[in-house]
């Protein structure tokens, strides 16, 4: 197996760090090119930027934020929000975007997908996938093709008739490279990964999957990566000192998965902060 990705998220609004619980309370985190700055500095392998007002209010993704990033990282960089098409897309690579990550767009014209793997090659789409329990038995609900889990779309403020799991094999078929996969039930929570949810997608899709909604410490990420994850998300335990990039790949590596090149001996001490809240 690769070794796992580790891969702070800087969900922005107005050009502002924020974050918030299951996508409500957002609260001012600081600067998306400071912080992604020093994440890269501890040692993460890639850096997610997710506009999470964009496609509600209509708009596109600042690309000045996208620009301002960019100026101060080094490693890949995945930018979602607002994409509606070829033009925004391009516009967000043209910015310093490695990746984008489309998420209502793509559930409103699946083929939206096609048309970005054609033109910017599968490597560079990721399906982003909210998914939220949809109230039957989670990890099967009962009927044919249905996983217990349901789409949200619009920042997890609007909920769509599609089977979560049905829809990352149609994304993957489609063009997408990567999924991206949101547990809103556990996002902010810190109650660990929705990993029923991450075991159904790893039996429909080959692509890498990014975990994403509910770290809190790296036995969370470990689960992840056993129920089939690629890569592990995270942003309060970052954003709010409780973990460095370094100290997580530090206490991944004592739980026997495989890390990136990224942390030393001093790393063993894991936490930035204890008893940070």
């Amino acid at each position: 197996m690769l070794p796992v990705r580790i891969i702070p998220c800087l969900d922005v609004r107005d050009g502002r760090v924020v974050k918030g619980v299951k996508f409500r309370g957002l609260t001012d985190q600081g600067d998306p090119a400071a912080l992604a700055r020093a994440y890269e500095e501890q040692g993460a392998d890639e850096v997610v930027v997710l506009d999470v007002t964009a496609t509600p209010e209509g708009r596109g993704t600042r690309l000045d934020t996208v620009a301002a990033v960019r100026a101060r990282l080094s490693v890949p960089l995945t930018v979602g929000g607002g994409i509606g098409g070829i033009e925004d897309a391009a516009a967000l690579l043209e910015a310093g975007a490695d990746k984008v990550a489309v998420n209502t767009a793509a559930l409103r014209r699946p083929a939206l997908l096609t048309d970005l793997a054609a033109r910017f090659g599968s490597q560079c789409v990721v399906a982003s996938i909210d998914a939220l329990g949809s109230g039957g038995v989670r990890g099967g609900g009962g009927r044919p093709g249905d996983s217990g889990y349901e789409v949200v779309v619009r920042s997890g403020t609007e909920r769509v008739a599609r089977d979560a799991v049905a829809w990352a094999r149609d994304a993957v078929e489609r063009g997408a490279g990567e999924i991206l996969l949101t547990s809103i039930d556990r996002d902010g929570t810190r109650s660990g990964y929705e990993l029923l949810l991450l075991r159904a997608v790893r039996s429909v899709v080959q692509v890498p999957i990014v975990a994403s909604g509910g770290a809190d410490s790296p036995e969370h990420m470990a689960d992840a990566v056993r129920a089939g994850a690629d890569a592990v998300l995270a942003a309060s335990i970052f954003h709010q000192g409780n973990w460095t990039v370094e100290g997580v790949k530090a206490a991944l590596a004592g739980l026997g998965v495989s890390v990136r090149p990224g942390y030393s001996a001093a790393g063993q001490t894991a936490r930035a902060g204890e008893g940070a809240a």
